[in-house]
């Protein structure tokens, strides 16, 4: 017979009175709960151990358009509500449940499903059992499937028996399981670790344990993400250096958008961790603050940055921290200094007072710009001052780690500049000076390239002997080691060929005789491509590492006949401008050809002051009004003594910018930019939804102009808020015609959580957002770098993006130099998976100068960049191996207060 059965915890211990004695022998049980905790099952773990069919769906921080996207993002949402309770306090109090718990869930008679949050939210709790007898009841209430709700909290509770009642529970399950995901793997090994996780110390964790034991509880991991595997195979191929040779020397060149800041980062806190000494970051001055974010926010490391201007310290907070001057720079109050690069081409203070102390290690970022002067100067094959710099400081660093994209810009020797870099103070990567044949890039590059090869084992032998290997480098190294008996840390033999053992001299004959996949033995181990990490985007696409996604540029390069409702593109690229717009254009042409008259600047301020002027009415204006009022124009490469010559003004040149503010700040010259981003917003349609629909994020060079574009839609957008994305102090969310200061953060979080579906972003902020929620971009102008370009594309061209498809579209004004460098550019766009794969990262000035010939200088960059390309793949694709180095996994976790401890200790 039916009844209704009621409980309340105000007379009774439910756990007591009903669920363990309700399910002591059940045969199954279907359970609506709430959150997926490690509690779920603690109080009856026996009896649901017992159960041969057990299903349970609970809530999630999932969202459904999560997951139209990928098991990858839905497992990083999951993990990162999982992850919202402190590890320390989960895992010593509940240990034992957490190994209940994982017991339960790999038995395979547990199944645990989530719904997604925006969906449904299961706030109403029932369940049926299916009871030894064959008899199903069920129940419904307000108590969740944990301790407090069963022991402690005050539940109200109904049971029915009826089949009716049976049935209508077992229904609303039904719908709910078939909304719901399985848990994911990641989380079930979760609860593993929670089981077993255990504290160490620095010194009782092994070298090559100790990243993972670092970071395993880091930021990036509690938010449900992690490094990437290619980023997990650097710091390994770092502490395999430091162990073989002493010390590590590494130019990590991976392609835009793989995140080489935290593959140096995690190698430079583990370099420290092991106490090796100060961390010296030097990077350009808009990425300073950068830096530290990423140190901070991914990887939960305290650093500081030196602040140019007022010769102080900044803590991750913004605190600033008083000095006594420039001779603090070697001071820093934490084990990690960032340090704008700027103040080394500047020739400051700072930079000699660097040059006098001792580091673990040393990170350039953009290293490309340690560089031969090139156009400046007396003699263009002298080092620049970020070159002279870094050659010095080698030899007072254990580690040196240098980033970037383009190793290579105009000339091969270029690439042999960074390997200079990395030999100083460390004479295994070139070898000796007067000994090394590798140290001559004109000798090495052939042999390198395999356009020739040595003649014969004799002078093979020479190229091996200086530097000689380490022997884990290859089985013929370690041989010869063998033979000479050579220490671990001799890396050099003045041993001739003829001197050398017969079965050595033999081994010398058939290794570099011998082809392995179309490469010889010079191309394969060679001190490049021994001492770079190199990984394409394609690789890990087709390694199933990365995920494939096409973009479609706009207007579209091939057709050249794009017009929209109200304006069209001059010839298919360029916006048509006004004459306002056109006198000002030639009066920044008259300046930099009035300069060029005294000064050696004049070039670089040509490409500046059109870059400028070419992104926007309102930077144009900012730009000329700046140099007129002598203020200071951010650019690292503007080194003091161009400066000075631009502090001084002639009446004719200063005639010149008056004109450009005159013409530009006329009521009448309005920026046909502004009217086709609004048009790409709000009427231009893709899978049926305008841009703005899709969520677009908007990039600018200046924030100028990123600032008057977010203002301009703010009022034009009503109800729309739109996020201006930049540096420290200038981030805003504008609404209508209102606008407050925000934190970068929240505005990362609220497009995370699609409240915010605009943003304006400058390219000073650009590294390391990660904006997959949006699925189209505008760019509002143009750098003349197409690294800079991948780099914005690679915002939303990324893990968690739900578009296979992503839409582009490039903004240049008709007739400018934007337009002729952009229409020689988008006849190279490769296709639409990879856009960029026949342009160089890095377009030099020079190239620019001469439009009509840098169609040739891009044949030669091609030409050059796939000589250099083979090895690398050669060696490194097989190097990534998604499932080893799994930290994610780790049980042995650094106690965080070393780890801060450690780290917070001033140099």
């Amino acid at each position: 017979m039916a009844e209704i059965n009621r409980f309340s915890s105000r007379g009774q211990r439910l756990d007591k009175v009903f669920l363990a004695e309700r399910l002591k022998g059940a045969k199954s049980y279907r359970r609506i709960a709430g959150y997926f905790r490690s509690s779920i099952f603690e109080l009856v773990g026996e009896e649901i151990a017992q159960i041969p069919d057990v299903k349970i769906v609970c809530n999630s921080e999932l969202d459904a358009r999560d997951i139209l996207v990928s098991r990858a993002v839905q497992e990083a949402k999951l993990r990162e509500k999982w992850n919202e309770l402190s590890p320390e306090a989960e895992s010593l109090l509940h240990r034992d449940s957490y190994r209940k718990l994982y017991e339960l869930l790999r038995k395979g008679n547990v199944q645990v499903r989530v719904v997604p949050k925006d969906r449904i939210f299961l706030h109403g709790k029932a369940g049926v059992v299916e009871l030894a007898s064959g008899q199903k009841i069920c129940f419904l209430g307000s108590v969740n499937e944990t301790r407090s709700a069963f022991a402690a909290n005050y539940e109200i509770l109904w049971e029915d028996t009826s089949s009716d009642g049976v049935d209508w529970v077992e229904k609303e399950f039904k719908a709910l399981w078939t909304e719901s995901i399985e848990l994911p793997e990641s989380i079930i090994e979760e609860v593993r670790r929670l089981s077993l996780r255990e504290e160490v110390t620095i010194e009782k964790c092994d070298d090559y344990l100790l990243p993972a034991a670092a970071l395993v509880e880091s930021p990036i991991y509690r938010a449900g993400e992690q490094l990437q595997p290619w980023q997990r195979s650097f710091v390994v191929t770092f502490l395999e250096h430091r162990e073989r040779y002493g010390r590590a020397r590494l130019l990590l060149a991976d392609e835009v958008g793989v995140g080489k800041t935290l593959s140096l980062a995690a190698s430079a806190i583990v370099s420290a961790l092991l106490g090796d000494g100060p961390v010296l970051i030097l990077c350009p001055t808009t990425l300073t603050l950068q830096w530290q974010v990423e140190l901070q926010d991914k990887l939960g490391v305290p650093s500081a940055v030196w602040h140019s201007s007022n010769k102080t310290w900044m803590d991750p907070q913004g605190r600033i921290i008083r000095t006594r001057g420039e001779e603090d720079v070697a001071r820093c109050p934490y084990r990690i200094a960032i340090v704008s690069t700027g103040l080394i081409f500047q020739q400051s203070k700072e930079r000699d007072i660097l040059l006098r102390t001792r580091f673990g290690t040393v990170v350039l970022d953009e290293a490309h710009k340690a560089r031969r002067k090139g156009g400046f100067g007396s003699n263009k094959d002298d080092a620049n001052n970020l070159l002279n710099f870094m050659l010095q400081v080698g030899h007072r660093a254990k580690n040196v780690l240098l980033g970037t994209a383009t190793p290579i810009q105009t000339e091969i020797y270029e690439l042999w500049d960074l390997m200079r870099i990395l030999n100083a103070g460390a004479e295994f990567v070139l070898g000796r000076e007067s000994q090394s044949i590798w140290k001559d890039w004109e000798q090495a590059a052939p042999v390198v390239t395999g356009q020739s090869l040595p003649e014969g084992p004799r002078q093979a032998w020479e190229f091996i002997r200086c530097p000689l290997p380490a022997g884990a480098e290859h089985r013929l190294y370690d041989e010869v080691r063998n033979a000479l008996a050579l220490t671990e840390d001799e890396f050099f033999t003045t041993k001739g060929y003829s001197e050398l053992p017969g079965d050595i001299r033999d081994a010398i004959q058939d290794e570099t005789e011998r082809n392995i996949n179309g490469l010889g033995f010079f191309q394969r181990q060679n001190p490049i491509v021994r001492h770079t990490v190199l990984r394409q985007r394609r690789v890990l696409e087709q390694m199933n590492l990365l995920k494939p996604i096409l973009v479609d540029v706009h207007p579209d390069p091939k057709k050249l006949d794009f017009a929209c409702p109200g304006f069209s593109f001059e010839v298919g690229l360029g916006l048509p401008t006004n004459h306002f717009f056109d006198r000002a254009y030639q009066a920044a042409e008259s300046f930099t050809a009035e300069l060029r008259k005294r000064s050696r600047a004049a070039g670089f301020m040509r490409t500046m002051l059109l870059q400028r002027i070419c992104s926007s009415f309102a930077s144009g204006l900012s730009t000329a009004k700046m140099l007129l009022d002598k203020e200071v124009l951010e650019d690292d490469e503007l080194d003091g003594e161009i400066a000075k010559e631009l502090s001084v003004l002639t009446e004719l040149e200063q005639e010149h910018l008056k004109r450009i503010v005159v013409e530009l700040s006329r009521p009448q010259a309005v920026d046909p930019k502004l009217k086709a981003v609004h048009y790409f917003l709000t009427e231009h349609k893709v899978d049926g939804k305008t841009w703005l629909e899709q969520g677009c994020i908007i990039f600018s060079q200046y924030y100028d102009t990123a600032a008057w574009v977010a203002e301009e839609l703010g009022k034009a957008l009503v109800g729309e808020p739109v996020a201006v994305y930049a540096g420290v102090g200038k981030s805003r969310l504008y609404s209508g015609t209102e606008f407050a200061t925000v934190e970068r953060e929240q505005i990362k979080r609220a497009v995370k959580e699609r409240e915010i579906r605009l943003v304006v972003a400058t390219d000073a902020a650009c590294e390391g957002l990660n904006l997959q929620t949006l699925g189209t971009l505008i760019n509002v102008d143009l750098p003349w770098n197409p690294s800079k370009l991948e780099q914005r594309l690679g915002r939303i061209k990324r893990f968690g993006q739900s578009r296979d498809l992503v839409d582009m579209l490039n903004l240049v004004y008709h007739g400018t130099q934007d337009e002729k460098v952009y229409q020689v550019l988008s006849r190279r766009m490769k296709d639409r998976y990879n856009i960029f794969g026949s342009l160089p990262d890095t377009i030099d000035a020079e190239w620019i100068e001469d439009i009509e010939g840098l169609e040739q200088e891009l044949d030669r960059y091609w030409a050059r960049r796939n000589q250099t390309q083979t090895a690398f793949q050669a060696r490194y694709q097989d190097s990534i191996h998604p499932t080893e180095n799994r930290w994610e996994l780790c049980e042995k976790v650094l106690s965080r207060q070393d780890f801060i401890e450690k780290l917070s200790e001033e140099w």
